[in-house]
């Protein structure tokens, strides 16, 4: 039997990247998924690809818009994956317009898409709610204070979930990926190509679907078994710091 036959699924950051990969994989398992984001034309195209899916067009940093795009939905499960990063200067050199930006959507998305979330669920009795973390959150690395900070908070309240709904029937996993090559780091650089494509080279970098491959074998699993954590690394990176590139 497929454990992911037909459950509902909510996938916010779902129009590229990391978010894209964990709906296609989802929708390929069975699920129907809700593709939320805040780029129409990017999810408009993504749900002509996948069958069963619909839009949710919403910003995570907006609790009301959140909360209108899944009233009236049974959610069985629940991806908060939308996130970003801008820049790697040191916090005292950085604009306090972006890394609001980074904690509204990183931190407050996460507990804006929690709060809208997990009441249903918790009143049936059954669901899953992934965080797609980073081991941002788990190290530091010089220039990335505020992601880095971002990503520890992800953590905490990953953690603190677990604790406040147990005994509820609702799962709660982390998958907390190292380097994974997507636009990430063009939003990162602000649109300099050349600089993010530099942060890959010579690098087999994790994918996208690395890492949808780590959320669906989470969530399938039976309803006994809760895998908790998952941390991904590339084969070439030690840490977050450390890191071997071929000399191509």
């Amino acid at each position: 039997m497929n454990a992911l036959q037909d459950r509902l699924a909510l996938v916010t950051g779902a129009s590229s990247g990391i978010g894209e990969a964990i709906a296609r994989a989802l929708t390929e398992a069975g699920c129907r998924v809700v593709l939320a984001a805040r780029r129409r034309d990017r999810l408009e195209a993504l749900a002509a690809a996948l069958p069963g899916s619909r839009v949710a067009l919403l910003d995570v940093r907006d609790p009301a818009a959140v909360a209108a795009a899944v009233d009236g939905l049974e959610l069985d499960l629940v991806v908060a994956n939308a996130g970003l990063a801008y820049g790697t200067e040191p916090v005292q050199q950085s604009s306090p317009e972006e890394f609001a930006e980074v904690l509204d959507t990183n931190v407050k998305g996460v507990l804006n898409v929690a709060r809208a979330t997990l009441p249903g669920m918790i009143e049936r009795g059954r669901g899953d709610f992934v965080t797609i973390g980073s081991v941002a959150g788990r190290q530091v690395y010089p220039g990335g204070t505020v992601y880095c900070a971002s990503k520890h908070a992800v953590r905490a309240i990953y953690e603190g979930l677990r604790l406040d709904c147990v005994g509820s029937g609702v799962r709660f996993t982390t998958v907390d990926p190292g380097m994974v090559e997507t636009d990430f780091s063009l939003v990162r650089f602000r649109g300099d190509a050349d600089r993010a494509k530099a942060v890959y080279a010579g690098v087999d970098a994790l994918t996208p679907a690395d890492v949808a491959d780590a959320v669906r074998y989470a969530v399938s699993r039976p309803p006994h078994v809760n895998v908790g954590e998952i941390v991904l690394w590339a084969s070439a990176q030690a840490s977050t710091t450390s890191l071997t590139r071929r000399a191509d």
